[in-house]
């Protein structure tokens, strides 16, 4: 399969080695992955404040951009759900778009979608010898609903200790601009998350989204406690 990897923003400017696991993988399993040079923003930062006129044409950008592709995969529950359930309603008003943008979006995967749905692989042939907790970030949980399919792929990771985390359901605090409009709400929601994760007495911390690990790793980091990672490198067998 010939499949274009949409690194986003976060991985792009701050964690360029989850861009790698993700390419690593899928070359593993004998896929061709491509890294479209005209990707930008997918516009999320945008919408979400308001801007809806200002994200469209990176709407009609990422179409463009992404066109041709059997699939797009992203390392990001996010900005995979921002283009399948923002794009539609932002492309609204505009037949040609708004078309372009079913298309696109029906091709468009999260990493573990991609694994399990499309690929039918739960084993990547990753080893991975430590504790790991996994997070299930808001995006990937309510929006995309992913359920356990990272844990699926986690769970057959070879020397993985992988355990379960105390209400792993809630909210880390970080919500994009919600961490910066409500910093006080945010800090105690993180305070909870971080406590939980402690208690697991894991050495990592796993989740589908960087932001969100960004967010909880500041919180960890205070603590001295456990480090964070994408689920996509301990896939790729990556041993930080």
């Amino acid at each position: 399969m010939r499949v274009a990897l949409f690194i986003t923003c976060v991985n792009d400017l701050m964690f360029a080695r989850t861009g790698r696991a993700v390419v690593q993988i899928l070359e593993r399993l004998g896929h061709t992955v491509d890294f479209p040079a005209g990707q930008t923003c997918c516009g999320q930062m945008h919408a979400n404040s308001g801007y809806r006129a200002e994200a469209q044409p990176l709407v009609a950008n990422f179409v463009d951009t992404f066109a041709g592709y059997e699939a797009v995969v992203a390392p990001s529950g996010s900005c995979v759900a921002m283009v399948r359930d923002w794009y539609p309603r932002l492309a609204d008003g505009d037949r040609d778009l708004t078309a372009a943008v079913a298309e696109v979006a029906s091709r468009t995967y999260e990493l573990s979608e991609l694994l399990v749905d499309v690929l039918a692989v739960t084993d990547t042939g990753a080893r991975f010898p430590h504790r790991v907790t996994y997070h299930p970030t808001c995006h990937g949980l309510r929006m995309l609903r992913l359920g356990d399919r990272p844990l699926a792929l986690l769970r057959t990771v070879r020397d993985i200790d992988l355990v379960d985390l105390s209400g792993a359901e809630e909210c880390c605090g970080f919500g994009g601009t919600f961490a910066v409009k409500n910093a006080a709400v945010s800090g105690a929601m993180l305070a909870d998350k971080c406590a939980a994760i402690a208690d697991t007495s894991a050495e990592y911390v796993a989740a589908a989204d960087n932001s969100c690990l960004l967010h909880i790793g500041g919180g960890l980091s205070r603590r001295g406690g456990q480090k964070p990672i994408h689920y996509a490198e301990i896939l790729a067998g990556v041993d930080r």
